[in-house]
């Protein structure tokens, strides 16, 4: 395996993390790194269903219907790793304050969406 592959299954393996190459950069400048942890099959879904509730694997799931649960443990494998979600205590999902912190700089682009939707 060649270290290009070997870097390649490492990202798979841990998941996008500030500082380690990712998509898009090799340096892994941490907006890079986020545009790709969240660009990301199901990930803003995940997050977004998060907003309000504790969920579980299967509550999870059933919010996110045409999901595999294979996606889904690969989600949320990724981004508990990336520490913008945890585990509480009954095993249910919970954002943490960087995934708090996350929707909260998402609203600005959720009102451009609406506005440019609207216009379009």
């Amino acid at each position: 395996m060649s270290k290009q592959d070997n870097s390649a299954s490492k990202i798979k393996a841990q998941g996008p993390r500030p500082g380690l190459p990712a998509r898009g950069t090799q340096t892994g400048r941490p907006l890079l790194v986020a545009f790709d942890l969240l660009g990301r099959r199901w990930a803003l879904r995940v997050l977004w269903e998060l907003r309000e509730d504790h969920l579980g694997f299967r509550a999870l799931q059933q919010r996110c219907a045409s999901m595999s649960s294979s996606v889904l443990r690969d989600r949320l494998t990724e981004l508990v790793g990336a520490g913008l979600m945890e585990t509480d205590d009954a095993r249910r999902y919970r954002l943490t304050r960087h995934g708090h912190a996350l929707l909260v700089a998402l609203k600005p682009l959720s009102r451009w969406a609406e506005e440019w939707g609207a216009g379009t």
